[in-house]
């Protein structure tokens, strides 16, 4: 429950913020208004951590230039036709918007900037009432015409202005709501949810680019699960991760099996859990909840009834993978995070394997070459994909879990596990075989791996005896 009188009280603690006053004199003292606005001041209220700090103010670009320079120690006017100018005061860095009355061509999304004359109307163009607020400085005087403090009394998201508006200004605000839902526990409000539900397909006039940093922003929260839950219930998520709500596999009566679904929420969950606890105080880890999120999309499209009424998915791991990776490049995800996505999925079976029998040291030294340096990554996702209710099979594998990664470290300890390499380059396999650079060398290459991945360290003279044996058996 917010407590209004700690609410203020936090208020006035942001006004006395060094940056915001310094920036609240220069303005008064230039004859102009200016108004901590958005984020900061919801989280001011709800008595969230304050980040970012935007202001707005009723002076044109070229005045908030003049004003700041003096005063910052860096500046940039890369947003200037939008009304932007960006600025580093006192080693933060802040953005200062000219007031604005934007309208939109509902085709495009390209807004047509229009410098507006008042703080309420400013507020009103924005996206929901919660973050249409604006504390004005020096006088420490909220601005509220939405009632964006009583949402926030009642935890719901609604629009300042018609939804179908709102939304047709802008269509990644459906998709803020569910990022918003899901960072502040917020339930989205009845009128503003049905909107979402009817105008989901404006959102292909949306870039991907902008839909992917959007989704980024979800994944980074701490409960990532209920904006997913939002995306798929108003059939959002349809128009840009269809796969996931592809997951909601019919049961029929006769062939019962998981909900898959609902196991990847559950993995995604434990796998945030099991970041926290391995790697506390690290950013948040979006490659791996994205992996986790989609480590079973390939089940949909593999699903097969057998014989008995046993419903299997042979292969899902690598046709995973593929959808994976197909996906993220159409979102415009970067290539790093896309090879981490699809490396995740496609190795994420493999270790049950081990918990079904004993691995050999070279089975072991295969799992941490191909992992690679997602192998973290992976002891993280593949712990989380246990969700059974069955104590005992869960105990087990955790139990087969930690042998094998007990085993990762006491061959870390014999050998340097992280950088396997035969014991013998390609210079020397061309010396020792007497050959000239070539697919020979490559494939004398890839013999001296496998055995140094099955037989461990055999030393360099030892290596390139075994290198000349395979070469005559060869030849």
């Amino acid at each position: 429950m917010l407590n209004m009188a700690d609410g203020l009280a936090r208020l006035g603690a942001l006004a006395a913020h060094p940056v915001v006053a310094t920036l609240a004199r220069a303005f008064a003292d230039a004859g102009f208004d200016l108004a901590v606005v958005g984020g900061p001041v919801r989280d001011a209220l709800l008595g969230r951590p304050t980040n970012d700090l935007d202001f707005t103010t009723d002076a044109l670009p070229d005045d908030i230039l003049r004003i700041v320079k003096p005063i910052a120690t860096a500046h940039w006017d890369i947003g200037r036709a939008f009304g932007t100018i960006g600025a580093r005061v006192q080693g933060e860095q802040v953005e200062i918007t000219t007031y604005r009355a934007d309208s939109y061509d509902g085709v495009t999304r390209k807004p047509t900037v229009e410098f507006g004359d008042t703080i309420d109307g400013d507020l009103a163009r924005r996206d929901f009432t919660v973050n249409a607020m604006a504390l004005q400085v020096p006088a420490v005087k909220l601005v509220d015409p939405t009632g964006g403090v009583e949402d926030l009394v009642a935890r719901i998201l609604r629009t300042p202005a018609d939804p179908a508006v709102s939304f047709g200004d802008d269509p990644l605000r459906m998709l803020r709501a569910a990022r918003f839902s899901a960072q502040l526990g917020f339930d989205i409000e009845e009128g503003t949810r049905a909107a979402i539900e009817r105008l989901r397909a404006t959102l292909k006039i949306v870039s991907p680019e902008r839909i992917q940093s959007e989704l980024v922003r979800l994944m980074q929260t701490d409960d990532p699960v209920r904006g997913i839950r939002v995306l798929v219930d108003t059939g959002l998520i349809e128009e840009f991760l269809p796969e996931v709500s592809a997951l909601r596999l019919e049961v029929d009566e006769h062939h019962h099996h998981k909900d898959v679904y609902e196991h990847s929420l559950t993995v995604l969950t434990q796998a945030i859990e099991l970041e926290h606890t391995r790697n506390p105080g690290a950013e948040p880890d979006v490659a791996l909840r994205i992996a986790a999120l989609l480590h079973d999309i390939g089940k949909p499209r593999t699903r097969k009834l057998e014989d008995g009424g046993v419903v299997t998915f042979h292969h899902h791991d690598i046709v995973g993978a593929r959808m994976a990776r197909k996906r993220m490049q159409s979102l415009r995800f970067d290539g790093d995070t896309t090879d981490a996505v699809a490396t995740l999925i496609e190795l994420h079976l493999r270790f049950f394997g081990y918990a079904e029998g004993a691995w050999t040291d070279a089975a072991v030294r295969r799992y941490v070459r191909d992992a690679g340096d997602l192998l973290e990554r992976l002891h993280i996702l593949t712990r989380a994909d246990v969700t059974t209710r069955n104590k005992r099979k869960a105990s087990r594998l955790a139990s087969a879990y930690d042998d094998i990664e007990s085993r990762i470290a006491a061959l870390r300890e014999q050998e340097e596990l992280d950088s396997i390499r035969p014991e013998v380059d390609g210079n020397r396999i061309q010396e020792v075989l007497g050959i000239k650079p070539g697919r020979e060398v490559g494939e004398a290459y890839r013999f001296l791996l496998d055995l140094r991945l099955d037989e461990g360290v055999l030393g360099a003279d030892a290596a390139e005896q075994r290198l000349r044996e395979w070469w005559a058996a060869r030849s």
